[in-house]
């Protein structure tokens, strides 16, 4: 029996191009392709897919939101998220919810289909690095206890402020007459000391933190 697999992904470029790669793979069967999360979720209801492909930022209903309710519905279906730029915190709260597989969209036609095959057989298949930095990443967190004042000095505490008010790399730089480069790297050092991954994240933690 074919693999029978639902497609959701909000941009019509990727999902038709999804869909030629998967169609032209003798094994597979797409049954269904999803513009959004709540038409994603109505197919799984329905058992035509045995996988689901699921790109995890669509607007509305979310990747997360979706594999959420695949969880809390006790659905049964193999879940892959697929995704451009995966943070940390994302692939550690898909993994909690029960996603088997995790690829990159940068990543070779071939891994994901090797993803989709052992998803399908009840296996988990996660990029080797994604996962690394995802643990690396929630140990840091662990380890400071959530408080940015821990562990940053107080010229990453400026920084970050700044960049919790909106401000960008030239500004901030310009703020505190050092290069843009040289705010770079202390954009670097601070995700790395708290285990966030990019600039919406540190945005949401330094409000979450009170450094605004």
């Amino acid at each position: 029996m074919p693999i029978r697999i639902a497609i959701a992904d909000d941009h019509a470029i990727v999902l038709h191009g999804l869909k030629k790669l998967l169609d032209s793979e003798p094994g597979f069967d797409v049954v269904e392709c999803c513009a959004n999360g709540s038409d994603a979720l109505a197919a799984v209801r329905a058992g035509q897919a045995d996988v689901l492909l699921l790109d995890l930022r669509m607007p509305g209903m979310s990747g997360i939101d979706v594999l959420r309710t695949i969880s809390t519905e006790r659905l049964k279906v193999a879940t892959v998220l697929l995704t451009a730029a995966l943070s940390d915190v994302d692939a550690m709260e898909g993994l909690r919810l029960g996603a088997r597989g995790i690829v990159l969209k940068e990543a070779a036609p071939e891994s994901l289909l090797e993803c989709i095959r052992r998803v399908a057989r009840g296996e988990q298949y996660i990029d080797s690095e994604t996962m690394t930095r995802a643990l690396d990443a929630a140990a840091r967190r662990e380890a400071y206890g959530g408080d940015p004042r821990q562990v940053l000095t107080a010229r990453e505490l400026e920084i970050v402020r700044m960049i919790a008010q909106g401000l960008r790399n030239k500004a901030i730089a310009e703020r505190l007459s050092i290069s843009e480069g040289t705010v770079k790297i202390h954009l670097h050092n601070v995700y790395e000391k708290l285990g966030l991954d990019g600039r919406l994240e540190l945005m949401l933690h330094a409000q979450k933190q009170g450094l605004v």
